[in-house]
């Protein structure tokens, strides 16, 4: 299963994603048997539910050259014509290679995982990513009944499945994979090794990546969840890592940059976000007596009281309040996150002086926007 063909373009051109799907219509409608390709693009939008301001970049199209259509020289498709007989007869070959290891070895021989996962990276290839999504799963149940449940067999197959279906967009399993993806390498690497510190910083890039972009089209609520969520998760492992003598600080020099990101996205959001979105700890209403004179069914003056509710002058203050609180907090976190830089820049003896100048200009520029931020929380901004 080792001996996969290697798919190239025409010399002198390569041919985008689009441009392919283009010449496998031309071709099959050659041959009567047109398929129809459709193309599609969406915005995300935010609700933005309960006045909350959550900032996000928009998502690019990674397939999109900016280029517009182009016509193929007859040399050009008679070229690709001749790849997609050639992929076909490799498909054909692997298909039948499969079925006879299923038929002779059974259903879950350990053979099996390798070549699903070759056929699965075949079909990636030829960018038909859902029949490599099928493929790189069944790889996947084949690890798990083989070396359990928690292996590191597992984790070049979860990587393939992350790729192939951020090619297909589908971001919810795409998050599932990456929630999967760190809890198998939280059972199967110790707390020092260096495969488990990139496992941290690979689920922090995707979750930082889902709040500034909205992958997973949530309102602002729910993003401001997700980046609370990811600055926990951040300062718990830390913590698990300060307790480790023997691990060198500077191993965790872009964990804490990305903590501090992932931070500075929700000063940013908080000191953007309009105070009325916070809930204030007074009571918003208040029960009042008010009283007024009458005259009775006899004629006399009678003086008549009932309860009503009204707005709690105090509550909004205390709802500027909240949004302050909130906003020291992070800025808080990243005053400890640049000490931590700070630490690591001048007693470490294996960083050079570039790296080091490096740093002494990262924590210049964050001290400077903490500074800014800071100032937002001591009440520059009354909104």
């Amino acid at each position: 299963m080792k001996n996969a063909i290697m798919l190239r373009r025409p010399a002198g051109r390569v041919l985008k994603h689009l441009k392919m799907k283009r010449v496998l219509a031309r071709f099959f409608c050659g041959l009567a048997l047109c398929l129809p390709f459709s193309f599609s693009s969406a915005q995300l939008e935010i609700d933005p539910d309960e006045g909350f301001q959550f900032e996000f970049n928009d998502l690019q199209d990674i397939d999109s050259d900016g280029t517009d259509d182009v016509d193929l020289s007859a040399t050009e498709i008679a070229a690709e014509e001749a790849r997609i007989l050639e992929v076909g007869r490799e498909q054909g070959a692997r298909q039948a290679a499969i079925v006879a290891m299923r038929s002779d070895l059974g259903v879950y021989d350990p053979a099996l995982q390798e070549a699903y996962s070759d056929f699965g990276a075949f079909y990636s290839e030829i960018e038909d990513y859902e029949s490599a999504v099928g493929l790189h799963t069944d790889a996947l149940q084949v690890a798990r009944i083989n070396t359990g449940l928690y292996s590191i067999e597992q984790l070049p197959i979860i990587d393939a499945l992350i790729r192939n279906n951020g090619k297909l967009g589908d971001w919810g399993e795409v998050d599932n994979l990456h929630e999967l993806d760190f809890f198998v390498a939280r059972r199967v690497y110790s707390v020092e090794d260096s495969e488990y510190i990139f496992a941290i910083e690979k689920y922090g890039r995707w979750k930082l990546r889902a709040v500034r972009e909205n992958i997973l089209s949530v309102s602002s609520r729910g993003l401001m969840d997700q980046a609370i969520d990811l600055s926990e998760f951040y300062s718990r492992e830390l913590t698990r890592f300060e307790l480790q003598i023997s691990l060198k600080p500077e191993k965790l020099l872009d964990i804490i940059r990305a903590k501090i990101q992932t931070d500075l996205t929700l000063a940013r959001s908080i000191a953007r976000t309009p105070f009325t979105a916070f809930a204030g700890i007074a009571s918003q209403y208040v029960t009042e007596s008010r009283c007024r004179n009458a005259r009775n069914a006899q004629g006399q003056v009678v003086r008549q009281c009932q309860n009503v509710q009204v707005e709690n002058p105090r509550y909004r203050q205390s709802q500027r309040d909240a949004k302050n609180a909130e906003l020291r907090r992070y800025t808080r976190q990243i005053g400890v996150s640049i000490e931590r830089l700070r630490e690591i820049r001048f007693n470490s003896e294996s960083l050079s002086e570039a790296e080091k100048q490096s740093l002494d200009m990262q924590i210049a520029e964050l001290e400077t926007e903490s500074y800014q931020l800071g100032r937002a929380g001591n009440g520059f901004f009354r909104f």
